[in-house]
């Protein structure tokens, strides 16, 4: 783990990340495209997030520019973007993000997308669970945050679930999508992932 005052290195995962029922693996720009496209085009996806719903060529260009799919990073400013795969079928489900912001500074940002077909059965809990333990566990991150809608309550009771805190309320900061959006800002930092991680994790 990195020292305190250490800013950080090169931050390269060892693939797959497991987890007891997925596995996180770096993003395969032909073989993935049209299990991402099927709820990249999707406008309850869309509803939170920057992007419209995307086409299934859009997506291609997207997966396309390696700047988009790093699977491992070189400096600050630079994005990791991951495939969440049912261990048993092997079948994508969804996608994680890191925002590597500051490597003095130790922090970042996560994301998470899982295809509506799988909600409501833990997954993004279960894999931004491990995303966060390999920042913190094994990339030696001080601080993590999460932004979300607050319209979109689920997302909230994820990061909740992920020990994370609601750090702040920034009402109607940004006109997103036709009207006011009011943002929510999450956070944790490694002492309180590590406390509570003595805890046991849950679903």
């Amino acid at each position: 783990m990195t020292s305190p005052g250490l800013a950080l290195g090169p931050l390269r995962p060892s693939y797959p990340i497991e987890t007891r029922r997925l596995l996180l693996r770096p993003i395969d720009p032909v073989g993935d495209l049209d299990a991402m496209h099927a709820y990249l085009s999707r406008e309850d996806v869309c509803r939170y997030i920057p992007p419209e719903p995307r086409s299934r060529e859009q997506v291609a260009e997207r997966l396309a520019n390696p700047e988009l799919v790093r699977s491992e990073l070189d400096t600050e400013g630079q994005c990791l973007a991951l495939a969440v795969v049912l261990r048993e079928s092997g079948d994508l489900i969804g996608d994680l993000i890191f925002f590597w912001h500051s490597a003095l500074h130790r922090s970042g940002e996560i994301g998470y997308v899982v295809n509506p077909e799988y909600h409501g059965q833990g997954y993004a809990t279960e894999a931004a669970r491990a995303l966060l333990g390999l920042l913190f566990d094994e990339f030696g991150l001080h601080r993590v945050t999460a932004r979300i809608d607050a319209e979109n309550p689920a997302s909230a009771a994820v990061l909740t679930k992920l020990g994370m805190r609601q750090e702040a309320l920034l009402v109607e900061n940004e006109w997103f999508k036709g009207r006011w959006s009011t943002e929510i800002d999450f956070a944790i930092l490694d002492r309180e992932w590590r406390g509570r991680a003595g805890l046991g994790s849950d679903s």
